[in-house]
């Protein structure tokens, strides 16, 4: 399974997008071959951002992605690689990190406790936080 970043799902929307043609190209072959899917996380950030909130379920499933909860074993997983996160910007003397664990976290601990792949474009903060994690990227 390849388990899709919410800035892929953006750039498939989006045509004037840089990696539009990449994206669409990830989302054909997953949905081919090993099977795509989006975590809960990326529903509620794809519903913040859109007209019609209530369709966007539906939109993923015509697409043919499989959407997914998040295992509760990915909290304890998102919550150490936050720290680390956390404690790197503090050092780095970066601006204070946001208060809630940021959804790359939950997505990230999600595919490593499944053992999927991740097509995404922050291919950073995966490599650093879950580096065990094959990534799919532009």
């Amino acid at each position: 399974m390849i388990l899709f970043d919410t800035n892929v799902i953006i750039d498939v929307l989006d045509e004037d997008e840089a990696h539009h043609q990449w994206a669409v190209k990830q989302l054909v072959s997953a949905v081919l071959n090993e099977g795509a899917v989006v975590s809960a996380v990326t529903v509620a950030e794809l519903c913040a951002g859109d007209r019609y909130p209530e369709e966007v379920e539906s939109d993923l499933h015509k697409w043919g992605f499989q959407i997914t909860d998040i295992p509760a074993k990915s909290a304890a997983l998102c919550s150490k690689a936050y720290h680390r996160y956390v404690t790197a910007r503090r050092v780095s003397g970066g601006s204070p990190p946001p208060k809630m664990p940021l959804p790359d976290f939950f997505i990230g601990a999600q595919a490593q406790v499944m053992g999927w792949k991740i097509a995404t474009r922050d291919q950073a903060r995966f490599k650093n936080y879950f580096s065990t994690v094959p990534l799919l990227t532009p």
